[in-house]
């Protein structure tokens, strides 16, 4: 591991309150926390440290995304679970299943379906975790 990513893991293990996602304010806490002599190697440090809190911030965004569109999709599907539960009865007359139409109802309608929802949503869950190994 190349000098500026040990510094800066050792310096964000240690001082992680200090730090944020703005380059000038991590600047100047590194001059608060440490003394770097040369001006190059400090912005270096302060930009790679600000990179890490932005891509992490990025993925716990992506994350709580993810989690939220899961929650969404599973009322959608308790909903149209309990929607075609009562039209499924077997106790009605048969008159009343004439009046029910397949087509018009949302349950069986091929656009709102959210499996490929789902599977985008799994891809995107797949992508996260990739760029998360391969920092």
């Amino acid at each position: 591991m190349d000098r500026i990513k040990r510094l800066s893991n050792e310096l964000l293990n240690e001082y992680a309150e200090r730090f944020g996602t703005d380059f000038l304010t991590n600047k100047q806490s590194l001059n608060e926390i440490s003394i770097v002599r040369s001006k190059g190697l400090k912005n270096k440090i302060a930009g790679y440290i600000t990179k890490m809190l932005q891509r992490q911030a990025k993925f716990e965004e992506r994350k709580q995304m993810l989690i939220d569109n899961e929650k969404k999709s599973q009322e959608r599907m308790e909903s149209r679970a309990q929607k075609s539960q009562p039209a499924s009865d077997p106790a009605s007359d048969p008159a009343s299943d004439q009046a029910s139409d397949p087509a018009s109802d949302p349950a069986s309608d091929p656009a709102s379906e959210p499996e490929p929802v789902v599977s985008d949503e799994k891809t995107l869950a797949k992508e996260i975790i990739d760029e998360s190994k391969s920092e």
